[in-house]
């Protein structure tokens, strides 16, 4: 470590030192951290020190922790695109995969459990209901070869689905359709979405499914459906890893 780096508190220093070694090539992807009593004599520094190096690395995505074997430097590259679509099924989130800018057909499956909840305070405000109101909560995993690569809980309100064929999403005759599917099966016309897509740390849960670091980035979509007359029929959280995927939007133009 350089003078420049004084100013630095010393778990900082190391850190920036193993990823320039990483940026550099000196530690492959793939390749095992130094241990911490490694890191201890290499940087003279405490236990407690080295741990936290190692920990911001891990938060940043440049390192990964496998059980029993060590910490390892992870491939930071993106996966690919994940191509949002309009016109096939969207529940919540539809996808296609291209990588390298090519779609590769690799198809997006999904597994989902559903149960009946009461609204959570922030999302009452979203489907235009009371907190605590009767919801279908459904969480899902969308996996490509098998891997997850994006999460998703959306929310319906009772009051609209409750009774109906079309109230648990993924069970019954019309699952699978999708939101604006399902909807019209009992006489309801979804006309619009709207995505705010942002970004924020991973929790302890999402990381552990996606295969990154709790607090590492990931970009975090919250979308809504509306009938045509402005009502909020469902409402989700997407999360995708901020380092591996992209998010592509098709915008056709009218006229």
């Amino acid at each position: 470590m350089g003078e420049a780096d004084e100013s630095k508190p010393v778990y900082q220093r190391i850190a920036d030192d193993l990823r320039q070694q990483i940026d550099e090539g000196t530690l492959p992807v793939g390749a095992r951290i130094p241990s911490r009593s490694e890191l201890k004599r290499a940087y003279e520094a405490s236990d407690q020190t080295v741990d936290r190096a190692v920990r911001v690395l891990k938060s940043g995505g440049y390192a990964e922790g496998q059980f029993g074997r060590g910490v390892f430097v992870t491939d930071r590259a993106p996966v690919g695109t994940l191509l949002r679509s309009t016109g096939a099924v969207d529940s919540p989130f539809a996808a296609s995969i291209a990588c390298m800018g090519k779609e590769t057909g690799s198809a997006v499956v999904w597994e989902a459990t559903s149960t009946t909840s009461q609204a959570p305070e922030k999302i009452a405000v979203r489907l235009g209901i009371e907190p605590d109101d009767p919801v279908m909560c459904t969480q899902y995993e969308y996996l490509a070869d098998r891997r997850p690569v994006q999460l998703a809980t959306s929310w319906e309100p009772l009051e609209i689905t409750e009774g109906t064929d079309v109230m648990c999403p993924e069970r019954g005759p019309y699952a699978r359709r999708g939101v604006r599917g399902r909807l019209a099966a009992i006489g309801i016309r979804v006309v619009r979405a709207v995505e705010l897509v942002g970004a924020r740390p991973a929790t302890g849960p999402e990381a552990e499914t996606l295969g990154c670091s709790p607090g590492q980035c990931v970009t975090a979509v919250e979308r809504t459906h509306y009938d045509e007359d402005g009502r909020a029929v469902e409402t989700s959280d997407i999360v995708v890893r901020a380092d591996r995927w992209r998010l592509e939007y098709g915008i056709t133009f009218a006229g």
